[in-house]
């Protein structure tokens, strides 16, 4: 077995493994990232259509405005020009009888930009656009305590669908803009999520800065916005990657880390990053969980997960004239053209169901029927092209549970001497995003480099 030696291992490949990871390098410590696919990215990636050749993300991923952390790495990468963010908040929204409506925000101070957006959006009735203003207060208390703060102080037994009622939404504007807002953030139905994380969501989206709520869309696959990059970046700076590689930790005398096994390396480290998902946390030990993780362990062995399905269509021409549209009142929830994302050939386009638990164990062709009724019903133009092929992705467990009750969620530092954890189902707060998941990587990198120091 090969032996090597690091200043750090970090244990999973996706954003939180390798913001941890670049954060780490760019202290000057030699890092080796861990992953056992073949591929980097974790539920963030990208793999190549066989009949197309087209390369074709795992799933549809939005950024924001508000994710300071995300674009911390991204630009750190110099990739930040991949994922540019529209100048203010502004998305399409279509049901099922065809009927579309633009939500615009302008550019004034929060929150009076959403408020001004949601009056002049005529895709729903006056009264139902003014339930919008009962939020107000909220928002101001957001600026004034900040996101985390106002979360905090909601009833840990209320759902997303408890909630926006007791403060004056309307049934309307709930499904065609709170609710589709709290799937795409939190994967999970409104009637199930708890509501802390989507109010810690809106306070993020609509808090100090009116360019925190804009959307940004990766023009080109994920894994060439970040993972890539990573990569590179990291064996710039004497560090390295092994992929199809399953690492186990290694405890010394001491019951501090001391070794990770990955695959047939065999790495000297004093400290491990462990940024693999939640249902995957008792598989990395030489042998059996550290009595100081029983708990941790158990408590991620209970988390519950939420699942998407992606229908990829391919049609024979252009169906879209907005890069993205919300789709209200059915299963599939968002549809974007990849085409006009990656300015590709006319005629890809992905649609996305969050929160997926209904439809994730239909078989292919019910999926791809149903993407493309709901699609057609929401764009007419679309029955005016032929549709070519199609190729569903399910990710069963792409993020965990946020119900209440769900088990508490671990911080950072451990029991373990040396053993630090990352990924979005960590303690950030946040609900399972792409700025979750690199917060928790900032987290571990600077609680490494602050033990060094």
């Amino acid at each position: 077995m090969e032996t090597l030696r690091a200043d750090d291992v970090v244990i999973g490949a996706g954003f939180a493994g390798l913001s941890a990871a670049v954060r780490l390098a760019d202290a000057g410590r030699r890092v080796i990232v861990v992953e056992e696919a073949p591929r980097l990215g974790g539920r963030a990636t990208a793999f190549v259509d066989r009949e197309s050749g087209e390369r074709v993300d795992n799933g549809q991923h939005v950024l924001f405005g508000c994710y300071r952390e995300t674009y911390a790495f991204l630009e750190r990468l110099g990739t930040t020009h991949l994922a540019p963010l529209q100048p203010n908040l502004s998305v399409a929204m279509a049901d099922g009888s065809g009927r579309h409506g633009k939500l615009r925000c302008p550019p004034w101070r929060p929150p009076w930009h959403l408020m001004a957006g949601v009056l002049t959006w005529r895709a729903l009735p006056l009264a139902d656009r003014l339930s919008a203003i009962r939020l107000a207060p909220l928002l101001r208390q957001v600026r004034r305590d900040g996101p985390a703060a106002v979360a905090a102080r909601v009833a840990a037994s209320d759902t997303v669908s408890s909630w926006l009622p007791s403060h004056g939404q309307s049934r309307r504007l709930c499904e065609w803009l709170w609710h589709p807002l709290a799937v795409a953030a939190l994967n999970q139905d409104p009637a199930a999520a708890a509501a802390a994380p989507f109010v810690r969501v809106l306070g993020e989206l609509f808090g100090p800065r009116r360019e925190d709520a804009a959307i940004g869309l990766a023009s080109v696959p994920l894994d060439e916005l970040y993972a890539e990059p990573a990569r590179r970046f990291l064996e710039a700076r004497g560090g390295a990657v092994l992929t199809r590689s399953a690492a186990r930790v290694r405890l010394g005398s001491a019951g501090k880390v001391s070794h990770v096994e990955a695959g047939s390396a065999l790495i000297e480290t004093t400290s491990v990053v462990a940024a693999m998902p939640w249902h995957a946390f008792g598989r990395i030990w030489e042998r059996d969980v550290p009595p100081a993780l029983a708990d941790t362990a158990s408590r991620a062995a209970a988390m519950e997960s939420s699942p998407i399905v992606t229908v990829n269509l391919w049609f024979d021409g252009a169906v879209m004239r907005e890069p993205f549209v919300g789709l209200v009142g059915g299963p599939m929830h968002w549809v974007f053209d990849k085409s006009t994302i990656f300015g590709a050939a006319a005629g890809h386009l992905s649609i996305v169901s969050s929160g997926a638990a209904a439809i994730a164990r239909l078989e292919n062709a019910e999926l791809t029927s149903l993407a493309h009724r709901q699609l057609t019903d929401a764009m007419p133009e679309a029955r005016a092209r032929q549709l070519l092929r199609s190729v569903v992705v399910r990710e069963h467990r792409a993020t965990f549970s946020l119900s209440p009750g769900a088990p508490a969620r671990p911080a950072t530092r451990t029991a373990v001497g040396g053993l630090f954890l990352a990924g979005d189902w960590t303690d950030t707060g946040l609900p399972a995003t792409i700025e979750g998941a690199v917060l928790s990587g900032h987290r571990a990198a600077r609680a490494i480099l602050d033990v060094k120091a």
